[in-house]
């Protein structure tokens, strides 16, 4: 009886494989008579089910997915269905998380709609995948043109400014002030002033997430993202001891040109001295 029923569940089993290749195989030959059709929805659901069925194919059928992703995405574009061409991109980016080409394809449809923050992320994701990608690094440039203020170029290129900065907060640590606020660090260069000059504690606060991005990166190629801590905030939403776990006893920032207004950055400089500052002994 035992070898009666061990047959029994072989056979199931062979019987249970047999047809998820029978299935698999219709469907491949479904979404190839879709695709002639140009029907490309259609085939798109073909390839889900095909990588459902057979992850172990993920790689043979990698080129002929992305081709149906890509065209299915151009015409819910052109259809103004948003969420579905999102929704698309995100079934797809879970089978394949490290494919620079389903990245850097979702970054430019991001940017198309306006979504510019987005679309870096995706582009610089591309990008740390694939640093020969030429299509990747020429879209994050771009977009970074949009993203990045002219006046950082001016600024970090500015010798005799940069200097100024470094002593007076090397004086500012020096005479006592170990623990530093940097509003609006842009990338991360007068944090690391703070603590190249002896500060204990160091926290940077950046809205735009791009250029919290940059930050991280130019902090952790100074080998300082242990000792910087950065906040992808508004100063105005840093809350003790949620965010940092101190008042501190300095606050820096750059923001100091014609976006002075309009960044609210004296209403930021208020916030910090009345709610993350020492209070005066």
């Amino acid at each position: 009886m035992p070898n009666s029923n061990s047959k029994f569940h072989c056979n199931h089993r062979g019987a249970r494989e047999a047809g998820r290749q029978e299935l698999v195989s219709r469907s491949l030959q479904s979404a190839q008579h879709c695709l002639d059709e140009q029907d490309f929805g259609t085939a798109y659901a073909h390839y889900l089910l095909v990588l459902h069925l057979a992850p172990e194919l993920k790689t043979s059928v990698k080129e002929m997915f992305q081709f149906t992703l890509f065209k299915w995405a151009e015409e819910l574009d052109s259809l103004a269905r948003v969420p579905d061409l999102f929704n698309c991109y995100e079934q797809a980016l879970e089978l394949y998380p490290n494919d620079e080409v389903i990245c850097n394809s979702m970054g430019e449809h991001l940017f198309r709609m306006g979504f510019r923050d987005e679309a870096a992320g995706y582009f610089h994701k591309a990008v740390k995948l694939n640093p020969d990608f030429a299509d990747a690094k020429e879209n994050f440039y771009r977009v970074a043109n949009w993203l990045v203020e002219r006046w950082h170029f001016i600024m970090l290129n500015d010798s005799k400014r940069n200097l100024t900065y470094l002593k007076a907060i090397e004086n500012a640590v020096h005479s006592g002030c170990k623990s530093v606020l940097d509003i609006g660090t842009g990338t991360g260069i007068l944090s690391m002033f703070a603590k190249k000059a002896g500060a204990s504690s160091v926290y940077a606060c950046e809205l735009s997430k791009t250029m919290y991005g940059l930050a991280r990166d130019v902090v952790a190629a100074n080998n300082m993202e242990r000792e910087i801590k950065l906040l992808h905030l508004k100063s105005l939403d840093i809350e003790i001891p949620k965010h940092i776990p101190e008042r501190v006893s300095l606050v820096v920032t750059e923001t100091v040109d014609a976006g002075l207004f309009g960044e609210g950055i004296v209403e930021s400089l208020i916030h910090a001295w009345e709610h993350l500052l020492l209070q005066p002994k």
